[in-house]
């Protein structure tokens, strides 16, 4: 199954992580997509990685972990209360009760793991630093660290062969990665990205607050129920 142009891309199920994946495959690497159960308050997005693996026929990878103190986190304990804040307000007011400590390291190591097994020269993340809640590990110099881990601890790396972190998304705003998608042909009708998990998005968590933005701006309407 190996193949110089083959990327293993973190798969949420998101918005963002769905348009980096279809980034991925007009861009001619040949995806492997990697989803991560962590102890999030729920499985829809886990539902949502499947499907869009599925319509992109790529194979999905999914792997579970279980660590007590990521409870810490309002993304994991359902015991906290999601934050409700103004959208002018998000990404502002410091780091958020739904950073989960550590998580793109955690996932960013996973993903360096498999691309390392199956000869992969990328790894694809959706992470974005514009319109977010301003994770400390969705920056440009994490990601950009994390890329020079990736060369010194992967057998790739010591062959001097290519293993690079690629965030296609970090300098757009939501309006950009819409727009973006559209033009991959992303099936953003498959995706979830309500924090909450209910039946339907709650409309107003930080994650539906900016994808909300991001059509609204982007002057299209959101295909996802």
């Amino acid at each position: 199954m190996k193949n110089h142009r083959q990327a293993v891309v973190l798969l949420s199920g998101g918005l963002d992580s769905t348009t980096a994946l279809y980034w991925a495959k007009a861009r001619g690497y040949k995806p492997v997509a990697l989803a991560v159960r962590y102890g999030q308050r729920h499985v829809r997005e886990l539902s949502a990685a499947r499907k869009v693996a599925r319509a992109a026929h790529v194979p999905l990878h999914e792997v579970s972990f279980a660590l007590p103190w990521l409870g810490v986190s309002s993304l994991t304990n359902k015991a906290l209360k999601l934050p409700k804040v103004a959208l002018a307000k998000i990404g502002r007011g410091g780091i958020p009760s739904t950073y989960v400590p550590g998580r793109n390291t955690i996932f960013l190591a996973l993903a360096a793991s498999l691309a390392d097994s199956i000869g992969a020269e990328a790894i694809v993340i959706g992470a974005n630093a514009l319109d977010y809640s301003g994770y400390p590990d969705c920056r440009p110099p994490f990601l950009n660290a994390f890329s020079r881990v990736a060369k010194l601890g992967t057998k790739r790396g010591t062959e001097n062969k290519p293993l690079r972190v690629l965030a296609p998304l970090l300098s757009l705003d939501k309006k950009g990665i819409v727009r973006l998608a559209k033009r991959v042909k992303a099936p953003l009708e498959l995706t979830w990205s309500c924090y909450a998990g209910g039946a339907r998005p709650c409309g107003v968590c930080d994650s539906c607050q900016l994808r909300a933005k991001g059509f609204r701006e982007a002057g299209a309407e959101d295909p996802a129920p």
